[in-house]
């Protein structure tokens, strides 16, 4: 066998670095669940409307590069000029709604946006490429691909009267949900009766 020369050396621990930074927070990006085998696939590029009538748990999409744009979003590896984790719950008639892992994680490269999960927490991965970028709620819903909207939550509508009551770190936001944003270490939680 043939001793590698120093370029092919330095060569392989580029690509082994790369690697590295591309599966970002240590995770597999391209680990699945059971939820995984459901995904949409009924969505194309150019149509992302978001789900407005299923009923959770809603799926992470499979057309995650069409919805990564539709966010106004990149997909790339992560970003390391800044790192955080707000979290979101989820309630809906008092029953809690998983959010699922990999939204903003293209299944078939391992490429994520700047917001992303990993896991099926409501951790959400905020990874910017220039420290002080703005992202929003909305911005994960439209990747996931589940409505969001004041009196809304994927299919599920709020009664007469009533709205998607949104808290952060425990205090009311009053507004559009999806304008919400996002902070480090921030606690979300979306509740409709």
């Amino acid at each position: 066998m043939k001793t590698p020369t120093p370029a092919q050396l330095a060569a392989a621990a580029v690509a082994a670095i790369l690697t590295l930074i591309a599966a970002g927070c240590g995770t597999d990006p391209a680990a699945t669940d059971a939820t995984s085998e459901t995904r949409s696939s009924s969505s194309s590029s150019a149509g992302v409307e978001p789900d407005d009538i299923s009923l959770p748990p809603w799926p992470a999409p499979g057309d995650v590069p069409a919805r990564v744009a539709a966010a106004g979003l990149d997909l790339g590896p992560m970003g390391t000029a800044e790192h955080y984790h707000p979290t979101l719950a989820i309630t809906i008639n008092d029953q809690p709604v998983p959010v699922p892992p990999n939204i903003g994680v293209d299944p078939d490269t391992g490429a994520m946006s700047a917001v992303h999960t990993h896991e099926g927490d409501g951790t959400i991965h905020i990874e910017a490429h220039t420290v002080g970028e703005k992202f929003t709620l909305g911005q994960l819903f439209t990747q996931w691909g589940v409505a969001l909207t004041p009196t809304q939550i994927g299919g599920v509508k709020a009664n007469a009267g009533e709205e998607v009551r949104v808290t952060s770190n425990g205090a009311p936001v009053t507004g559009d949900p999806g304008d919400l944003e996002l902070e480090p270490e921030q606690e979300i939680e979306l509740t409709l009766p």
